[in-house]
């Protein structure tokens, strides 16, 4: 029983085998190239509610800026301009506007149902979705990734629609 317990905590080929692109993503939303450590953490239940702690912080701080985006994007893109040398009405400017307040909105979605999905996860669980490796970790790395790229992507938006 104990070869079957430490064998079952031993991290699976499938995730020690990975492409350029998962090493990537592991760097990005886990701070490493690899997921040696995320899957020791994933082995007890302090190491897995430290990680649910510091992802569900991260979160909640994507949707509070991202919230901020949104409110100052809404504001510019309802109203015209007060002072004339500031003309942000300009189609390249209300477009660009107009793209961060969508994906300042995708950025909220994303981060809320994100954290929806670490506050209801389990340990057990998340490991067996980790263990194939494949399309689950993608997606599993990707639902940590997508909320803060998004706010990214809001605020470059932001900031050239209002150089135009």
């Amino acid at each position: 029983m104990a070869d079957e317990l430490t064998e079952e905590q031993m991290i699976p080929a499938s995730l020690l085998d990975t492409s350029s692109v998962t090493r990537l993503l592991c760097f990005l939303a886990l701070g490493r190239p690899d997921l040696e450590d995320h899957w020791e953490s994933l082995q007890s239940k302090e190491g897995f509610e430290d990680v649910r702690k510091r992802l569900c912080s991260i979160l909640s701080d994507t949707i509070s800026v991202a919230s901020l985006i949104l409110a100052t994007s809404c504001v510019f893109v309802s109203t015209g301009s007060p002072v004339p040398y500031f003309d942000y009405s300009l189609p390249v400017t209300y477009f660009l506007l107009f793209m961060s307040l969508m994906l300042a909105m995708i950025a909220v979605m994303t981060s809320g149902l994100s954290m929806i999905r670490w506050l209801h996860a389990d340990r057990q669980w998340t490991r067996e979705q980790l263990r194939p490796g494949g399309y689950f970790l993608f997606s599993y790395l990707l639902s940590i990734i997508m909320p803060v790229l998004f706010v990214g992507l809001s605020l470059n938006c932001f900031i050239f629609g209002e150089l135009q």
